[in-house]
C-alpha cells in the first residue's frame, strides 16, 4: 500500500479545521447532570466550566453538609458524562471512529 504523504497533509489539515469548527461549538452547548433524584443540578459548557449550580433548600441540612458536598460532586460528575456523549454525537463522524481518550 503506497500513501502519499501529502493527502496525509491535506486531511490533517481539514481535521484540523473540522476541530476548530468544533471547539468554539463547545462554548455555546451545554449538559445538565443531577443527583439525589434531581435536588441538586449542575450545568456545564462545553468546555467543561460549571455554569449553572441549582441546590433544592430541601437538600440543605446543616447537620449533614457532607452529604450536600457529595450531591454536588455526583451531580457535577453526570453533567461531564453528558458533555463527553455530546462531544461524541458532534466531533465522531469527523474522527471517523476514532478513540480520543477521556471522551
Amino acid at each position: 500500500m503506497n500513501i502519499n504523504p501529502f493527502d496525509l497533509l491535506k486531511n490533517a489539515k481539514t481535521i484540523q479545521e473540522e476541530m476548530g469548527k468544533v471547539q468554539e461549538e463547545l462554548k455555546y452547548i451545554s449538559a445538565t447532570g443531577s443527583s439525589g433524584g434531581g435536588i441538586v443540578k449542575v450545568t456545564m459548557n462545553g468546555q467543561f466550566e460549571v455554569t449553572d449550580v441549582l441546590i433544592d433548600p430541601i437538600a440543605v441540612d446543616p447537620r449533614d453538609v457532607k452529604m450536600l458536598q457529595d450531591l454536588i460532586v455526583a451531580a457535577a460528575h453526570d453533567a461531564g458524562e453528558r458533555i463527553k456523549e455530546t462531544i461524541k454525537e458532534k466531533a465522531g463522524p469527523m474522527l471517523g471512529g476514532l478513540n480520543i481518550p477521556g471522551l
